[in-house]
């Protein structure tokens, strides 16, 4: 089965083109200044579709790289 609908493919293609152009802007409103990265432009494709409630996964949260950064420092103090 299918990760993204296609419509959300579309999406992205639309974010990379406007990339393309020059007119694809990074931040709120669109105030950071035009996005070089390309990586960058799919992530704004990709949070687009989701804000259209288009069939896209969930973000991955590095939440557990900071939890357990924590216990590893903790331990250390207790050590010491």
């Amino acid at each position: 089965m299918a990760r993204y609908s296609r419509s959300a493919g579309k999406d992205v293609k639309r974010a990379m083109s406007r990339r393309k152009s020059g007119s694809l802007k990074r931040g709120k409103g669109g105030r950071g200044g035009t996005v070089k990265s390309r990586k960058q432009a799919i992530a704004i494709g990709l949070s687009e579709a989701r804000q259209k409630g288009k069939k896209v996964p969930k973000r991955k949260t590095a939440s557990r790289k900071k939890s357990a950064s924590r216990k590893k420092t903790a331990s250390r103090k207790k050590k010491a």
